[in-house]
């Protein structure tokens, strides 16, 4: 198979710690950096479960440059309007020593469903990530790109590796990240399909048995999206 990387786009994520700029603890922004944001970047800031988190999200880009570009004016943005509300921002997989039984909870009807399903793994998942998205030509390739990338994922995660600490203690892992997501049922390296056809078949069998209602409650670190299409 000959890959032309023109035909790929791609799409960053990023989600910030919300910080008290002087004890620098986790703290609610009520979703003020969301509504200021949203005047001037629009929907490319969201709210997250935890009301200390805030996500932006680029543009679709074409390629890397043009996702930095985008990624470097999002943080600035974002960082700009948390100073004007009288916070500051914080990028890591935890943080170091606040605690999540503290942290208030948004109310929205998908992070409710998911309290209501998941309970104590779900209000204790109090971490922050990086996420990647690529757009590619066809449902196919993408399942042919994840069989074949699904190697090199322990690779990656040893290189980004940025949470050691949790509720003020050493964890003893680099990532300690992974071990509070790990609570969450459908995570980690996923299996590989022999076809895009027996991984539909196999989202439709997790929603007929009643483990899922839809696909967005996979949560691998590596997964074809089950909505978009090219």
């Amino acid at each position: 198979m000959v890959l032309n990387y023109k035909t790929f786009t791609l799409g960053v994520e990023e989600e910030y710690m919300v910080l008290d700029p002087e004890s620098f603890e986790l703290k609610s922004h009520e979703q003020r950096i969301v509504q200021e944001g949203q005047k001037t970047i629009k929907d490319k800031v969201k709210a997250e479960m935890h009301q200390a988190v805030v996500e932006v999200g680029t543009d679709i880009c074409q390629d890397i440059d043009e996702a930095h570009k985008d990624v470097s004016l999002l943080r600035k943005t974002i960082y700009d309007i948390a100073g004007d509300l009288g916070l500051t921002l914080g990028a890591s997989g935890t943080h170091p020593f606040s605690h999540w039984e503290k942290q208030l909870i948004t109310d929205h009807q998908r992070y409710n469903e998911i309290i209501a399903e998941l309970q104590e793994a779900a209000r204790s998942n109090l971490i922050f990530g990086l996420h990647v998205h690529v757009g590619m030509e066809s449902r196919e390739l993408a399942n042919h790109i994840a069989n074949s990338t699904r190697y090199f994922l322990p690779h990656i995660f040893a290189l980004s590796t940025n949470s050691p600490f949790w509720e003020g203690r050493t964890t003893g892992y680099k990532s300690y990240r992974t071990k509070v997501f790990d609570k969450f049922p459908r995570t980690g390296i996923p299996d590989a399909f022999d076809s895009i056809e027996a991984y539909d078949n196999y989202v439709k069998m997790l929603i007929k048995t009643n483990c899922i209602d839809n696909a967005k409650k996979i949560w691998w670190d590596l997964r074809v999206h089950p909505f978009l299409i090219p």
